[in-house]
């Protein structure tokens, strides 16, 4: 486990504050939150090749821009259909070149074309690598991002289907939850250790093992 990121990085950022920077051992991931619904968007960018990727270029493009600088961006990945998570994909996309990338069943629900995802695929950033995991509820094609870092913990980039203290939003429906909760405990934590650290789509981080001993509780109360 990256013990020094860990005492240093703690992923609290507000809208107009300073960004929250980790350095792993092959990726750094910048942490950013943008108005106004307090989304946060994450830059990767790969430490031997330089190469970066934005997950959900959510608004303020102007500020997401600036964060990926001189460097270029690669890749924009949007972890789900709903507005607030790609206002500034547009500009973002036609300023940089950058592809844009979503799962298959919410990328129509974009406002440019994007490049189909399905559970299980890889997305590269450089020579680090993404896996695709598909969470079905919150949407349609809901998806989280993970990177198992070959020096340290597994590092997740959830959307709105994994936040501290619960499963996203599914409207109250029996259905949409079951679906969500399931994927979540089969997806996400029967496979992940504790020490996994997840970056939400808003709102502070947590980790598998802080939030797993409250998975009985989430599924009781039906959200």
């Amino acid at each position: 486990m990256d013990l020094k990121n860990t005492m240093t990085y703690r992923g609290d950022v507000t809208v107009g504050g300073a960004p929250a920077v980790r350095e792993l051992d092959q990726l750094t991931i910048t942490k950013v939150a943008v108005g106004p619904m307090e989304n946060n968007a994450y830059l990767l960018r790969c430490r031997s090749t330089g190469e970066q990727a934005l997950i959900d270029a959510a608004n303020e493009a102007p500020r997401l821009l600036d964060l990926v600088g001189d460097a270029g961006l690669a890749t924009v990945v949007t972890t789900h259909q709903h507005m607030d998570h790609w206002v500034a994909l547009e500009e973002v996309v036609a300023k940089t070149g950058a592809r844009a990338l979503a799962h298959v069943d919410d990328a129509a629900g974009l406002p440019i074309p994007t490049q189909p995802l399905t559970d299980g695929d890889t997305v590269t950033v450089g020579d680090c690598t993404l896996e695709v995991i598909h969470l079905v509820g919150h949407t349609p094609g809901s998806i989280a991002l993970l990177y198992r870092d070959p020096a340290g913990s597994p590092h997740l980039f959830t959307g709105d289907s994994l936040f501290p203290g619960g499963v996203g939003n599914t409207d109250r429906d029996p259905e949409r939850f079951g679906s969500l909760i399931d994927d979540v405990e089969q997806k996400l934590f029967a496979r992940l250790p504790d020490e996994t650290w997840f970056y939400p789509g808003h709102g502070r981080d947590s980790t598998i093992g802080a939030e797993r001993p409250s998975l009985p509780q989430w599924r009781t109360r039906g959200w």
